[in-house]
């Protein structure tokens, strides 16, 4: 069993994360995601990740370019907002750290070298 977990997790390899600021409508599918996808970030290259949330950023959605085809991936928060970044026009780089915060509602910002405390 082990040796299939290897094999699928190398499937769906995750080199970089991006997170588009602008909201996606939590309506549209695969095509949609990837058009906004290309609209946004200019291409959908393999093994990157574009994360989009609605307009309350309680639901997220991944979509997920794997060098073959695209996965798209919703999460939806039962209480609370996903912590998003308010800079318009803005996409950003994350982490695989700040990415498992994200996803979970929490402080993602704060991890990394954003964290770092400089002065006392």
């Amino acid at each position: 069993m082990r040796r299939l977990d290897a094999r699928v997790a190398a499937v769906i390899r995750i080199e970089a994360v991006w997170l588009a600021v602008e909201p996606l409508d939590m309506r549209c599918g695969t095509e949609a995601a990837l058009a906004r996808v290309v609209n946004v970030f200019g291409s959908a290259r393999p093994h990157h990740a574009y994360l989009f949330a609605n307009r309350r950023t309680n639901r997220m959605k991944v979509l997920v370019h794997d060098g073959i085809g695209v996965w798209l991936a919703a999460r939806r928060l039962n209480q609370g907002k996903f912590v998003w970044s308010k800079d318009t026009g803005a996409t950003l780089s994350l982490s695989r750290a700040q990415l498992d915060a994200l996803v979970l509602g929490l402080p993602w910002r704060c991890i990394g070298e954003a964290g770092v405390i400089t002065v006392l």
